[in-house]
């Protein structure tokens, strides 16, 4: 019989959503929700340790969608551009986001949509229409080397002066591609990235692709400092051996998370954790509870989804019990 996690009491109506989002995922102060080590457990066992963790809560349901092999992803309708915290901006074309860090010291842009008319238009134009000036945008992150992440940031380069970064692995990927970014700065891992007051750490999380980075960084709502965080790159690869990093990745990862008090999530990709559902709840309660802010407990629940889920399709793709998904680097973290 598969070892049982440490669960919520009870998930979350959408309806309890809202109120309740300030306090996290997990009910209960301090609970920590983790997927326990074990021999002889199926990918099944750890489909169903997921869906137990999730409840019926909107965004642990919408991030076990996004997770399970054979997933289509939606092609919402773009949203209006919006600050979803005080110094954080989502510019969407509803399937895939760029966010903005507005700074003391100019803007910085997660990711950079399809193409130099999306940047344009949706990114340029957006920032205009929520009072601040793309001139200052000093630097697109691109999360990883694919072309809805960096389509516009060549324009952006050119237009206003942007520098661009990327993991090195994924300027070797993309090297050559029409379309994409002539390669400018390199990340490191764990890299530091200030501007103005802000400071932004990029840590690697390869596995969607071999240089996929995901960046921890300070945010505010309604005068309270919390810590955010967006994962790189949500599809799992079909190689096994590439599952194997995704999932080293998950691990290492939600440690960074715990260690600098994340209690914040929020995806370039929004059908991935509810997103847009999350911003017109915001748009309809602009004040109180901020439905992106899941408590420290609720992002680690948050995390132990993902990596219930990782492990099942490694488990599934290895084609044996989860005692193989266990062997992967020695659980070995950051």
């Amino acid at each position: 019989m598969p070892p049982r996690l440490a669960v919520p009491a009870a998930g979350m109506t959408r309806r309890q959503f809202g109120r309740f989002a300030a306090l996290g995922l997990a009910t209960g102060a301090g609970m920590i929700a983790t997927v326990a080590p074990a021999t002889a457990q199926t990918a099944a066992d750890y489909y169903a340790q997921a869906r137990e963790l999730a409840g019926d809560n909107p965004v642990l349901l919408a991030l076990i969608a996004a997770l399970t092999k054979g997933y289509s992803p939606p092609r919402p309708a773009a949203p209006a551009p919006q600050k979803i915290f005080d110094d954080l901006a989502v510019l969407s074309v509803g399937s895939v986001s760029c966010l903005a860090i507005l700074t003391s010291g100019g803007i910085v842009l997660i990711d950079a949509l399809n193409s130099a008319a999306e940047a344009e238009s949706v990114i340029a134009g957006g920032l205009s229409s929520l009072g601040a000036d793309p001139a200052t945008i000093k630097y697109v992150v691109v999360t990883h080397g694919h072309g809805d992440h960096y389509g516009g940031a060549q324009y952006l380069a050119g237009r206003y002066g942007a520098r661009v970064l990327m993991a090195p692995a994924d300027w070797n990927l993309i090297a050559g591609v029409p379309g994409a970014p002539a390669r400018d700065l390199d990340i490191t891992n764990g890299q530091r990235l200030t501007l103005g007051a802000t400071t932004i750490q990029l840590c690697y999380t390869p596995g969607h692709t071999p240089g996929t980075v995901s960046p921890i960084f300070p945010v505010t709502w309604e005068g309270t400092r919390h810590m955010a965080m967006s994962w790189g790159g949500t599809n799992p690869p079909a190689a096994l051996v590439s599952l194997r990093t995704y999932l080293t990745s998950v691990l290492s990862f939600r440690n960074r998370t715990r260690r600098a008090g994340v209690d914040v999530e929020v995806s370039t990709h929004p059908f991935v954790d509810y997103g847009l559902e999350r911003m017109q709840q915001l748009r309809t309660q602009p004040r109180g509870a901020n439905p992106f802010v899941l408590g420290q407990a609720g992002m680690d629940t948050y995390m132990a989804v993902m990596e219930a889920m990782l492990r099942g399709r490694l488990a599934d793709a290895a084609g044996t019990t989860a005692a193989a998904a266990e062997a992967v680097a020695g659980d070995s973290c950051c």
